[in-house]
């Protein structure tokens, strides 16, 4: 006999000794009258009913052609009767909506069914093609992204989205999207920093006409907008800390009110979030909230950056060479058929800072120097060609640093040093680039810190206004190691 549990697990990701395991959440129906009649579904919505198109058929006459229906969201499902005829009751209480325990017992008419979820625990087996709706490649981490899409696209699961910019995260939310039942509506797109954060709160709830000034009139949100489909919130980490509170609402109540109104309005949306940043150390410094960190936090795909799949390379370029516009000429034949092998050769030796959206800038420009069929070396850019093959170890801002336990003068010019001629090659865009300054700079401060304090990690993050716990959660990202280091419980030192 089946055991289930008490609440419903949610779906989702686990990384446990480097390999995903899915935890996959399962809806089961049971005819009461008859146990032998059951129906398992891992899907967003079930359909009950006497027509033939529903997910659960019931011959009883009493049945309305489309009774109910079975929803789930990211912690619950809800049952909502579709105006039938005779009525829906959970535990013998009729009911338009109603939230369902495992083990209540549903009647649709004169028939009844027993619910329960279960959780599955589904081990990540990598997909056996090179691509997954938009998404291309054939490298094994991508290929383990491509099964669990498959597997997550269905249900209303919330998915955060983190990697490196340019690695193609918004087409992992469209390829989510076009693998949902929630195709049929649309994917609505908001970029949190691109919008100024006195808008916001309009762009993404809606206002009421004359709810401030330039209010001309009244406007639907971008999540009233979403309804019956999906919400893609890009740059996440972005969200001014104001607003958290009010999305983590619209999360767990599924309504929204406009700005202005005292009105709230159900929307059914399934939110997809994407960051550049690390949403736990964003948590630790207090610019996002706990309690939505955990609230998005059911699934985390991180994309793997392009110098870590590099074999995907001839794959991309031919794509983008079969479907790029800019590789037609006014006839419509391809200008470009392919790339020779030592240009190939040249691209898989380029670390590509901006990632896959690098990779089709460079495309396209040596798609516009190419003079035949193929494109050479001289098509590439200059930093292309005079790039090095990058060492075996791991890049500088993560290999360990060790220094000797005592103060080291440093010139304050140093701290503002020239920004390095990668960060401003050709196809670098200003997010990357601003991104890995960031980096640079977050590493050298904490390295400056840690010589001006002798090592003392305590004095170190005193000095930089900053719990002690986050300094080293830092000094940990950058693998920096200060020999003969002291923290508060080597020497007793409190940070209170």
């Amino acid at each position: 006999m089946k055991k289930f549990p008490d609440f419903i697990p949610p779906t989702k990701v686990a990384y446990l000794d480097q390999r995903p395991t899915l935890h996959l959440r399962k809806c089961i129906l049971q005819a009461v009258a008859d146990p032998s009649h059951e129906w398992t579904f891992d899907k967003e919505e079930i359909r009950i009913g006497s027509m033939e198109d529903n997910d659960v058929v019931l011959g009883d006459d009493t049945v309305s052609r489309y009774h109910c229906k079975i929803t789930q969201d990211d912690s619950s499902y809800v049952l909502t009767d579709l105006r039938s005829t005779n009525g829906t009751t959970v535990n013998k209480v009729r009911v338009r909506e109603a939230f369902l325990k495992p083990g209540c017992i549903i009647s649709v008419g004169g028939s009844q069914l027993r619910f329960n979820a279960l959780e599955e625990e589904v081990q990540i087996v990598p997909s056996r093609s090179d691509r997954c709706a938009g998404l291309i490649g054939g490298n094994a981490r991508m290929r383990e992204i491509y099964s669990i899409l498959e597997k997550i696209a269905p249900t209303a699961t919330t998915v955060v989205i983190d990697g490196e910019t340019g690695t193609g995260k918004e087409v992992v939310a469209q390829a989510i999207h076009s693998l949902s039942p929630r195709s049929r509506n649309d994917l609505v797109v908001f970029d949190c920093g691109a919008v100024p954060p006195n808008l916001i709160e309009s762009e993404l709830f809606g206002h009421e006409k004359g709810s401030f000034t330039g209010a001309m009139m009244t406007r639907s949100g971008l999540f009233e907008q979403a309804d019956g489909g999906t919400l893609f919130l890009d740059e996440l980490g972005e969200l001014p800390i104001d607003l958290q509170p009010k999305l983590l609402r619209v999360l767990e109540q599924r309504e929204v009110r406009r700005v202005g109104s005292t009105k709230a309005q159900k929307v059914d949306v399934r939110i997809i979030a994407a960051t550049n940043r690390n949403l736990e150390d964003e948590v630790r410094a207090g610019r996002f909230r706990q309690d939505l960190f955990y609230r998005l936090s059911v699934v985390r795909l991180h994309l793997p950056s392009l110098k870590d799949r590099l074999d995907d390379i001839p794959l991309l370029v031919q794509h983008f060479l079969d479907h790029g516009h800019y590789n037609r000429d006014a006839a419509g034949k391809a200008r470009a058929r392919g790339v020779s092998r030592d240009a190939l050769a040249m691209l898989q030796t380029y670390p590509w800072p901006g990632n896959v959206r690098e990779l089709v800038n460079v495309i396209e420009r040596a798609v516009s120097f190419c003079s035949g069929e193929m494109v050479e070396v001289d098509d590439l850019p200059e930093y292309i060609r005079s790039a090095k093959a990058a060492p075996p170890e791991r890049p500088a801002s993560k290999r360990a640093q060790t220094f000797p336990n005592a103060s080291v003068s440093m010139n304050p010019a140093a701290a503002a040093p020239a920004p390095p001629e990668e960060l401003m090659a050709e196809g670098v865009t200003f997010k990357d680039a601003k991104e890995r300054w960031v980096a640079a700079f977050e590493r050298d401060y904490i390295l400056q810190l840690l010589r001006r304090n002798n090592g003392n990690i305590s004095h170190a993050a005193r000095a930089a206004d900053i719990d002690r716990k986050y300094f080293r959660k830092l000094m940990k990202k950058y693998d920096i190691e200060a020999a003969g280091s002291i923290d508060a419980a080597d020497d007793g030192d409190d940070d209170n």
